[in-house]
């Protein structure tokens, strides 16, 4: 792979797309090096993203329960949020747990960053771990959440990933900086197979 040198795709044009709430969709008409080929790509635009490993004084973990539209069921994961506006992702995983948990802390230590899906997304979402974090006042949802708060140990949230109950792979992504989750995840899909 080091020697094979990827070519950069020419891009001919660009047209905004809708505005998806979340996202805002472009469309770019690129060349293929290899082929010549024109073809329409859709991306979609998004603020930077945060989560949160959030670790109590007696190492739980505060995880959110809540409905995801995408899958039509409910999830268990990480805290996190949208990047707003001339906001630090330090700053946005404060808010984000405060306002999703009611919990806050003064020991945030960043854990890098990943590209949710490159194939057609354009942001980062950006890890962090709050460390002997307090539950100081209530939550405070956005009109679309509808949330119930825990803390889990690393034991229930591994039951939580082989029973199919947290399967959200930025909340895996974040876990896995702080946690081994090798064996956990590879057996995942032995105990919740595909139908």
């Amino acid at each position: 792979m080091k020697d094979k040198n990827i070519t950069e795709w020419e891009k001919i044009r660009t047209e905004t797309g809708p505005d998806l709430t979340l996202f805002t969709a472009r469309f770019d008409w690129v060349r293929n090096p290899r082929n010549a080929h024109i073809l329409k790509a859709t991306v979609l635009e998004s603020p930077d993203w945060t989560n949160i490993v959030a670790l109590t004084p007696e190492n739980k973990i505060v995880v959110v329960r809540q409905y995801r539209f995408g899958i039509e069921e409910s999830s268990t994961e990480l805290p996190a949020g949208i990047i707003e506006p001339k906001e630090t992702s330090q700053e946005a995983a404060i808010r984000e747990l405060r306002e999703e948990t009611g919990y806050a802390s003064d020991e945030w230590e960043y854990l890098g960053y990943v590209k949710p899906n490159p194939a057609f997304l354009n942001n980062r979402c950006h890890h962090w771990l709050a460390k002997n974090v307090i539950k100081q006042s209530e939550q405070e949802p956005d009109e679309g959440e509808d949330l119930v708060v825990g803390e889990m140990s690393m034991d229930e949230i591994k039951m939580e990933i082989l029973e199919g109950r947290c399967r959200d792979s930025l909340s895996f992504s974040a876990l896995a900086h702080v946690y081994d989750l090798s064996e956990i995840l590879k057996n995942a899909t032995r105990h919740n197979p595909l139908p």
